[in-house]
């Protein structure tokens, strides 16, 4: 039976000529032509290409964001040591 859209057993034109032209394109592409050192040049090339793209910070916004994170990282540091401080007493006082 058939309906709007095509047989079931059978596939529509358009996907066997996609499928064609795509297995085509897959086949040599352009990795196939360029040699490694030709790639890898491009590859360094799109990586100064997408670092252009970056938006920097400035001096204040970099300063800025230092000092939080080593505040950050002090406060941490900080806690981390009462724990510790607080836990080794306890074992100690459980374990003699």
């Amino acid at each position: 039976m058939t309906d709007a859209v095509g047989s079931i057993d059978t596939p529509d034109a358009q996907d066997e000529l996609s499928e064609s032209t795509r297995k085509k394109a897959r086949k040599g592409g352009k990795r196939g032509k360029k040699g490694p050192l030709k790639r890898l040049g491009t590859f360094y090339r799109q990586i100064i290409a997408e670092l252009r793209k970056v938006v920097w910070p400035t001096r204040h916004q970099l300063t800025s964001y230092t000092t939080v994170v080593i505040f950050f990282v002090a406060i941490m540091i900080a806690l981390v040591t009462v724990i510790d401080y607080g836990l080794n007493h306890a074992a100690k006082y459980v374990f003699g």
